[in-house]
């Protein structure tokens, strides 16, 4: 089995464009190891506390490894990728980011590290004790390269990329358009726990070793993103909605509202929002009764059964 280094810097790109040099080469029905870098491309440490954050350049976000040239794929075929393991570090992070999230500029920055075994616990003192998160790893951006233009790494395009779709986890097979020679495969950002919105900008980062295995299918072309998806039930949970015009307005009231539910479990803002990104999953709920749309947000109650419930 081939083996790609995302510790290599001389391995990773912040663009996606057709021109990016290919790191690695493979055949179809082969498989690579590849140590993929956390979201801030290794530049956050475990000791890191919040006002480290400044030492942190944004533009080497979501750095991904690769391209990978993949022998004989053309454009008009499709690219399956079946990730076939993410084994995630012994820690990772999560931060508000006031520039980023549904509810921007509502919250001050903040950074805390997570400890990852079977569940995710908090390694930040007096933040979001007693709770464990289920650990369901998944890779953030999947992507091959356009036919044309150059795009930066975090909006999610056509071809892939910056997709945080949690349902990509271990497992499943993800299909993608060749629209190059070679497709030029990337991946990055790896996540130990997201839930659907990654609401508050980022999810429990960490990096890992990803095991995929590449299979073109000729003459089969797609437009955008398919998958196949192996991801476990979350089971009894707490809902709130967000009733609006506007999906996003629904989206906001949805979370702002769980954000108020999970005060009765002694959770503040801070921790109700990244709790929220981590493990809470935003979801439509009816989108046919115009004008208004009803958005869900939705806590698995298992999350939260080391916190008593005060009315």
């Amino acid at each position: 089995m081939k083996h790609l280094d995302g510790k290599d810097q001389n391995n990773i790109h912040f663009t996606w464009t057709a021109s990016n040099t290919p790191v690695l080469s493979m055949n179809s029905g082969e498989t690579v190891s590849i140590s993929v870098p956390d979201s801030s491309t290794w530049q956050i440490k475990r000791e890191y506390r919040t006002e480290d954050l400044k030492k942190i350049d944004s533009s080497r976000y979501d750095g991904a490894v690769g391209p990978i040239y993949v022998n004989g794929a053309v454009p008009g075929d499709t690219l399956e990728i079946d990730l076939k393991e993410i084994k995630t570090a012994p820690w990772g992070w999560s931060a508000i980011i006031p520039e980023m999230g549904l509810l921007k500029g509502d919250f001050s920055e903040k950074l805390i590290t997570w400890k990852l075994e079977k569940f995710a616990s908090s390694e930040t003192q007096g933040f979001l004790e007693g709770i464990k998160i289920p650990i369901h790893s998944f890779l953030g951006v999947v992507g091959t390269a356009p036919k044309d233009g150059k795009f930066g790494m975090i909006p999610p395009q056509h071809f892939g990329g910056n997709m945080d779709n949690r349902l990509l986890g271990a497992g499943s097979r993800i299909y993608l358009p060749v629209n190059v020679e070679g497709a030029l495969l990337s991946v990055s950002d790896p996540h130990a726990s997201q839930g659907d919105g990654e609401v508050c900008g980022t999810a429990i980062e960490t990096s890992a070793e990803a095991v995929i295995g590449v299979r073109v299918i000729k003459g089969r072309p797609i437009n955008y993103p398919r998958a196949y998806s192996k991801v476990p039930v979350g089971g009894d949970s707490a809902v709130t909605m967000g009733i609006a015009k506007d999906l996003k307005d629904a989206s906001r009231l949805a979370l702002l509202n769980m954000i108020d539910e999970l005060s009765h479990y002694g959770l503040t803002g801070e921790e109700s929002y990244i709790l929220c990104s981590v493990c809470g999953n935003l979801s439509i709920s009816e989108i046919v009764d115009e004008p208004n749309y009803v958005v869900s947000m939705s806590i698995p109650l298992q999350i939260l059964e080391n916190r008593n419930f005060s009315p």
